[in-house]
């Protein structure tokens, strides 16, 4: 499915980070399971933080908002995608390097059943989504240097053209996504991109 993101040098984890990593592990599958049972407004912090275990006071120093349990880990993307991006070969085009990009951070995401169930709760409520886009805006200006960088010698204005190429690329992800959600997560997303782009290019 395309190149995957260089894999950083990382250092055994500590005690504490497999403890805090186990209460986050926690908050978020028990904060999951309450938004499958009874959707995601009408699922309190109190309620979380009871049945997690834990004192809302100790959740918040985990999540500053109820909407970062779901899209907290959104954060990191930004910084594989531009990783992906810049570790492509020279040759290869801004668009082709954003492909990879996305491969990345599909496969970052984990389970094709995971990524599913929570992206379909981002698409499908609307501060769940304005927070997400909010977090894609942070990864629009971390990688644009890369794909600006990628844009052809010569051309007149490469940075409305970087801008460009990136805004659409993000859009037509977005069509994916949906259109792989409608269809209960069935098919290939880097697929769906791919007819997307392709639209959309001509």
């Amino acid at each position: 499915m395309g190149t995957t993101a260089p894999q950083p040098t990382t250092t055994a984890p500590t005690l504490w980070d497999r403890s805090r990593q186990a209460v986050v592990a926690s908050i978020h599958d028990t904060a999951m399971r309450l938004f499958d049972e009874q959707g995601y407004e009408a699922t309190t912090i109190a309620q979380i933080a009871k049945e997690a275990g834990i004192s809302q006071r100790s959740l918040f120093r985990y999540f500053g908002t109820k909407e970062d349990i779901v899209c907290g880990e959104q954060d990191g993307f930004g910084e594989v995608l531009r990783e992906t991006v810049e570790a492509q070969p020279a040759e290869a085009t801004a668009w082709q390097a954003l492909r990879a990009g996305l491969v990345a951070i599909m496969d970052a995401h984990g389970s094709p059943e995971q990524v599913l169930r929570i992206m379909g709760l981002i698409f499908g409520t609307p501060s769940l989504r304005a927070r997400y886009v909010q977090k894609r805006l942070l990864w629009h200006e971390e990688v644009l240097p890369a794909v600006l960088a990628r844009m052809p010698a010569g051309a007149p204005d490469p940075e409305l053209r970087a801008e460009a190429v990136l805004a659409t690329v993000f859009a037509c992800a977005d069509a994916a996504t949906e259109a792989w959600i409608r269809a209960g997560g069935q098919g290939d997303p880097a697929a769906l991109y791919d007819e997307a782009v392709a639209a959309v290019r001509g």
